[in-house]
């Protein structure tokens, strides 16, 4: 469950600064920032310069208010706490370009699920940044991303779509903590993907699905974990989501990463990961060999 200590985390939906004709028209390139109203002046700046925002970029103002509306559900109230602290900065990307999350100081909640609900909450095309000026979990920022894409790609997003997602992001989360939270990520993904390919007609269907995705990644899920997955999903294929779009962003998603791992970067990474590695072997065998003498 959160610890209180991690419960400033609003970034919620949106009291729009700025009316809604003023965004309508945002083009690649464009940003968007979402500001918690309980930060302070100080804490605003020093955020947006973290951003690199520029000076005519649109704000909206976040409450906590709406953080209690969109995750009441699923948290309970006393750990969502009293303050919008949670910010992020959302930039229009090209058509077919995909979803990019990056975070800081977000402690619970990884960038891969980040991803994987929005997926399901339609958004699409966008690098999105989210930051807050202390360590959070970062539960309630997804609200007030999906608000800013509503407004950067003049759209509306079905209410109970943006429940379920936030209900998604929660449950991943909390997945996590038994499974991992990188495990608990690529088995939403996974599921969805399946989903994509072959929606399921029945709950045996459904549940196979799960028992097989969680097989290929090599995940025990108890029978509860299994039984919440079966009502999340449920209520997901009941909603109107496009659930080819929901293929294509994740298979772009994959891309990002396959991309990554080729790069120049990715190769730095890798390298580095098997230096670590080769450190590891030879202080094992160092151990031992000393234990001989």
């Amino acid at each position: 469950m959160l610890k209180k200590l991690n419960i400033t985390i609003a970034l919620l939906c949106a009291f729009f600064i700025l009316p809604l004709q003023g965004f309508a028209d945002m083009v690649e390139g464009d940003m968007i920032i979402t500001l918690g109203e309980n930060l302070t002046d100080e804490q605003k700046n020093l955020l947006l310069a973290e951003m690199d925002a520029p000076e005519d970029a649109q704000i909206i103002a976040v409450s906590n208010a709406e953080e209690h509306q969109y995750l009441g559900n699923y948290i309970a109230k006393s750990l969502i706490g009293t303050k919008a602290i949670s910010s992020s900065a959302i930039t229009v990307g090209k058509s077919g370009s995909g979803l990019e999350v990056k975070t800081k100081n977000i402690n619970w909640v990884t960038d891969e699920m980040y991803i994987n609900a929005l997926i399901t909450a339609g958004v699409k095309d966008a690098s999105i940044y989210i930051t807050a000026p202390t360590s959070v979990s970062g539960t309630a920022a997804l609200t007030g991303i999906i608000k800013a894409y509503e407004i950067s790609a003049d759209t509306t997003i079905p209410e109970e779509v943006k429940q379920a997602a936030n209900e998604e992001m929660v449950e991943t989360a909390e997945l996590g903590e038994s499974v991992g939270q990188e495990n608990a990520a690529a088995l939403i993904a996974k599921i969805k993907e399946e989903i994509a390919k072959n929606a399921p007609q029945s709950d045996a269907d459904l549940r196979a699905i799960i028992e097989q995705a969680a097989k290929d990644l090599g995940i025990t899920l108890t029978e509860e974990e299994m039984a919440s997955l079966i009502g999340l999903f449920n209520k997901l294929k009941d909603l109107d989501i496009d659930w080819n779009q929901v293929g294509e962003q994740i298979n772009q998603a994959k891309d990002k990463i396959s991309k990554f791992l080729e790069s120049e970067d990715g190769q730095g990474f890798l390298e580095s990961l098997k230096r670590f590695f080769v450190s590891v072997i030879d202080a094992i065998k160092s151990f031992f060999g000393g234990s001989n003498n």
